[in-house]
């Protein structure tokens, strides 16, 4: 087991050596996912001059939502995270996007989800801001920008435990 523990993270670094956390100083639009919200990379980027537009899914409202709802400090830090985005003149804030429906919901580990907010970001022609790897690489593959941010501590992917498998 510690040999597939040790090539799996082999395989990992490999694939964070494309990524970049690196932000341009022009004004851009960003679509930001869950797992940079509750890594709270949101006041991280805006100190280091993030401009533009900032672009929330309502599938990340929605994760977000679920999570306050069950009780979970991370729903809760996540909503007062994109809360405090609009006191900031730096950037402009909108919700776009659908809501998850059950099907997204039940196929969440099959990445439904995460394949609605690169839509998103693909359809606004926006850079990913991300601290999932296989997000930023499933986004870099189809040819969107993505910021990958790394976590400190490692996260479940949150619809994958939140909601029990229908299939």
């Amino acid at each position: 087991m510690i040999f597939q523990k040790s090539k799996s993270q082999k395989i990992k670094n490999k694939a964070r050596e494309s990524l970049s956390d690196k932000i341009s100083i022009e004004k851009k639009t960003y679509v930001v996912d869950s797992s940079a919200v509750i890594n709270r990379f949101l006041p991280q980027l805006l100190s280091r001059n993030l401009k533009g537009k900032i672009i929330i899914p309502n599938a990340v409202m929605a994760e977000l939502e679920h999570l306050a709802n069950k009780g979970l400090e991370i729903g809760f830090i996540g909503l007062e995270e994109i809360s405090a985005l609009h006191k900031l003149k730096q950037i402009k804030l909108e919700f776009q996007g659908q809501r998850p429906q059950e099907t997204h919901i039940r196929r969440a580990k099959s990445g439904e989800i995460d394949a609605i907010i690169r839509e998103l970001a693909s359809r606004n022609k926006a850079t990913l801001i991300t601290a999932d790897l296989v997000q930023a690489k499933s986004a870099q593959a189809y040819g969107i920008e993505v910021i990958f941010l790394k976590p400190e501590i490692k996260k479940k992917r949150f619809f994958s435990f939140l909601f029990k498998n229908k299939d």
